[in-house]
């Protein structure tokens, strides 16, 4: 698989701050932001958190394309936990950093998540100019039956970046998803698995993948605001 140029991958220094979003309970949740233009909350997978490399990675492709990008951890990575948080903690927590991200920016960001923090966002009832899934986790680690996915009809503009291999979203499963969204678009990712990890023999490291997949996201999102 041959991979086009991308941007740059140091990002800009400028623009950092640290903040805090508060949801129930008086519990509050870190968030860092990074960079200059259009504001985009960045979601960490289940068992990671923002400091994963994937996570730093994105961000950091992401600045260096012109967007200002806001990344958290929900609470049970905060906290040293292994297991997510049940779903209404999840989500709080998600929409509370939403909030404020919104308000700092004085607009609403796009929604953009790896696995399920993309799931997760896809959930928020919120105005948004796009939502970018990063290899959307369609079926259960360990099971066999699709999720319930009605939710996504009417969110508006949707980009799902899925891994060929992606075995939490085998792609006839994902293609008949897309297909049935109004407003989604769909770009695979060639010999890819849930982690955009490809064979060896494709000669494409991590780094790469990051560029790659950085590009794809960073153009959708500026058609967005076109």
């Amino acid at each position: 698989m041959a991979l086009p140029s991308d941007p740059p991958r140091t990002p800009p220094t400028t623009g950092s701050l640290e903040d805090a979003a508060q949801y129930s309970g008086g519990k509050t949740t870190r968030i860092e932001i990074r960079g200059e233009g259009l504001p985009v909350l960045l979601a960490p997978g289940a068992g990671a958190g923002s400091d994963h490399p994937f996570m730093t990675g994105m961000r950091d492709r992401l600045v260096a394309a012109g967007f200002r990008v806001a990344t958290f951890d929900y609470p049970y990575h905060a906290e040293g936990r292994r297991a997510p948080d049940r779903f209404e903690r999840l989500v709080e927590c998600h929409h509370a950093v939403y909030e404020r991200v919104g308000a700092l920016a004085g607009n609403a960001p796009f929604l953009v998540g790896k696995s399920m923090g993309g799931r997760i966002g896809s959930h928020l009832a919120v105005p948004a100019p796009g939502r970018v899934f990063l290899g959307y986790p369609l079926v259960a680690m360990g099971k066999q039956t699709p999720r319930d996915v009605s939710h996504l009809a009417g969110l508006g503009p949707m980009l799902f970046v899925q891994g060929e291999r992606d075995a939490m979203a085998p792609l006839a499963l994902i293609q008949t998803v897309v297909a049935g969204l109004e407003a989604a678009t769909l770009e695979v990712v060639p010999d890819a698995d849930h982690g955009f990890r490809v064979p060896r023999r494709t000669g494409i490291d991590a780094a790469a993948m990051l560029d790659h997949i950085g590009s794809i996201v960073a153009s959708w999102m500026r058609s967005r605001r076109r």
